[in-house]
């Protein structure tokens, strides 16, 4: 069970402030990649939260394996929101 788990078992439905990481895969052609996503069935990019002793770039790195099963050959930091 992971950390977001853990504090959903606590507090239930209320709001977390919490670290995690989108993933935008462009390829070659400068095609992004969107994903359908099952919990709310819209399109939309890869990502999740951050577990306890992750860096961003490890949680990024889970996200897009977990969500596409693709590993990136690299990641850059677009920005922080």
């Amino acid at each position: 069970m992971g950390y977001i788990d853990e504090l959903r078992k606590l507090i239930g439905n209320r709001p977390i402030i919490s670290v995690g990481a989108t993933i935008l895969v462009v390829n070659a052609e400068k095609k992004i990649l969107f994903q359908h996503r099952s919990d709310t069935l819209d399109w939309g990019l890869p990502g999740g939260s951050m577990e306890l002793g992750e860096t961003l770039e490890e949680v990024a790195s889970r996200e897009l394996k977990e969500e596409t099963g693709l590993t990136a050959n690299r990641f850059e930091l677009l920005g922080v929101f």
